[in-house]
């Protein structure tokens, strides 16, 4: 959830469910960086996806909701910010602590 482009996503569903080109439109972002966002969220149940064939035999893919509830602590942002920064290339080393050598 930490990325701006998820709850972007978030925000246009919260209507109803909506095609997957039409959702890449009103974002403004291309379908396989949208599928990828899209994928992650739907792995952590946040949202559906469901194929539809269309009247032509068109498969169509529309992603909506699902019911979720987001708990948030300063200690989950925390450890996402940790955790999105990676190994340390500090040797170990945070902010503000200093080496004993």
């Amino acid at each position: 959830m930490a990325n701006p482009q998820r709850l972007r996503v978030i925000a246009e569903l919260s209507a109803g469910r909506v095609h997957v080109s039409e959702l890449a439109r009103r974002l403004g972002i291309s379908r396989p960086l949208l599928y990828m966002h899209l994928n992650r969220m739907q792995e952590a149940g946040i949202v559906t996806g469901h194929l539809e064939l269309s009247e032509d035999g068109k498969a169509m893919k529309y992603f909506e909701l699902a019911p979720f509830e987001l708990r948030l602590t300063a200690q989950i942002v925390t450890e996402a910010v940790q955790a999105s920064r990676g190994p340390q290339q500090d040797g170990g080393q945070r902010d503000g602590e200093e080496s004993d050598t």
